[in-house]
């Protein structure tokens, strides 16, 4: 009888054989782990990926900017996140350039290059046969930020509307150029849409009403040109809106008032002109309204009285002439009035000494007249908050003593310049100084969509 005969394993080998078996494996599809690891070594110097995460979804793994999720389908693990740029989620390496390799992670949800793309230059792309191959391209990525990366260059490719889940696209502080390209406008599922701070031109397509989900549109510092199109209307979910720091011309269009959700909208720094919106006091909901410098030459508008919610009123430097209305009294939640650098003349409204909660009012360089009717207590609340410099004209009854903070106003009844009997007021603190509104104001709306992966930087 023959008896077979075990291949021979050498001790070296068996070993080997119990290490591999007692290490564990990989819960991932092995062509996804391999595309990973392209990523992170085309990304990151940080350490060695490959050897340092075998395992990268496994639980309790070390590594941070990784999220994962098991598929009721596969029953496997695969990548839904990916977070690049600041610590502590891995660093980008000098010459790292854009990894379109990211549109082949099937199941990627949310990816984030924030202060990554500085030092080579790089385009935004995506695969073409991936993209275009087969018609087959599928992606549920539903947020791709790309912001604060100077390298990253040219135009926002059209090939980007092929990410048909895109809820949230920040683009922002970059350097892209171009226009917007007409495509965008077709991804229905956008609720954020952040391109601010680039060099981006043209004119805004009319097509920007198709994105009839948008909560949050920022297009602000670029240079942007033509009027600020209709169908900005049909956006009637909106919240915020920021076309600040533009070259948009002509008025503001009439369809605004159907934004019933709005409540920031900011227009400063364009060359805007021509009367408000007949219907601009239908926006009820309207906290913050910023429109410094824009070229208006028109009187205040009394319309604005009307917006219980204002918190935020800016209006500087924008030729407004006549009187400063006195139902502006009314606006009980008003904390910040900026009206300087204007042509107002009468006298301020004695209502605005009742507006507790007021912090910042500034009402200088302009031709106001009469009596500053603010008690000592408004005076100390607002301290250096106030400024009604540059209205000759304004004198105050009873000043408190200077100790401290330019005011710009004379004693009623002094013969001194302004310059030696102005008034002063105590220096308030730090924190009670004006502040610009914050970014990420509106994005607690996105994130709880999308289970907090919104990009709040």
């Amino acid at each position: 009888m023959l008896l077979s005969t075990a291949p021979s394993v050498s001790t070296n080998q068996h070993a080997a054989i119990i290490e591999k078996n007692l290490l564990p494996q990989p819960n991932m599809n092995p062509h996804e782990l391999e595309t990973l690891f392209k990523i992170m070594e085309s990304m990151s110097n940080d350490q060695n990926w490959r050897t340092s995460h075998q395992n990268p979804c496994q639980q309790g793994s070390s590594w941070l900017g990784i999220e994962c999720k098991k598929s009721n389908l596969d029953n496997i693990f695969h990548v839904t996140r990916l977070d690049f740029g600041t610590y502590p989620n891995p660093t980008c390496k000098e010459t790292a350039t854009f990894p379109s390799l990211i549109f082949q992670l099937p199941n990627l949800e949310s990816v984030f290059f924030i202060q990554c793309f500085t030092h080579t230059r790089t385009k935004i792309s995506l695969q073409e046969t991936t993209v275009l191959g087969s018609g087959s391209f599928s992606s549920v990525l539903q947020q791709l930020s790309l912001r604060s990366n100077p390298a990253l260059i040219g135009t926002i490719p059209p090939h980007i509307s092929s990410l048909k889940s895109l809820q949230i696209l920040t683009l922002s502080q970059n350097s892209l150029l171009g226009q917007i390209p007409e495509e965008i406008f077709t991804l229905n599922s956008l609720v954020h849409l952040d391109l601010s701070y680039n060099k981006l031109t043209g004119k805004i397509p009319d097509q920007i009403g198709n994105l009839k989900n948008l909560v949050g549109l920022d297009l602000s510092y670029n240079s942007f040109t033509g009027r600020i199109p209709d169908t900005i209307g049909q956006l009637v979910t909106l919240q915020k809106l920021d076309l600040s720091s533009n070259l948009f011309t002509g008025k503001i269009p009439e369809t605004i008032e159907t934004l019933h959700s709005l409540n920031f909208l900011a227009l400063s720094n364009n060359k805007l002109s021509g009367n408000f919106p007949k219907g601009i006091n239908k926006l009820q909901g309207l906290q913050y309204f910023l429109m410094d410098d824009n070229p208006m030459f028109i009187t205040l508008p009394k319309e604005f009285s009307q917006l219980q919610k204002l918190q935020e009123l800016r209006l500087a430097a924008s030729g407004y002439s006549g009187e400063i209305p006195s139902s502006y009294s009314q606006l009980l939640n008003l904390t910040t009035l900026s009206l300087q650098n204007n042509r107002l003349t009468g006298e301020i409204p004695v209502g605005f000494s009742s507006l507790s909660h007021m912090y910042h009012l500034n009402l200088s360089r302009n031709l106001l007249v009469g009596v500053v009717p603010f008690n000592s207590s408004f005076l100390k609340r607002l301290g250096r908050n106030l400024d009604l410099n540059g209205n000759p004209g304004l004198c105050l009854n009873n000043p408190p003593e200077a100790n401290g903070i330019y005011l710009g106003v004379n004693a009623c009844g002094s013969k001194n310049s302004s310059t030696s009997s102005s008034l002063t007021m105590p220096l308030k603190h730090k924190s009670e100084a004006p502040c610009g509104f914050v970014r990420s104001y509106f994005l607690w709306h996105e994130a709880g969509k999308l289970g907090g992966t919104l990009d709040t930087g």
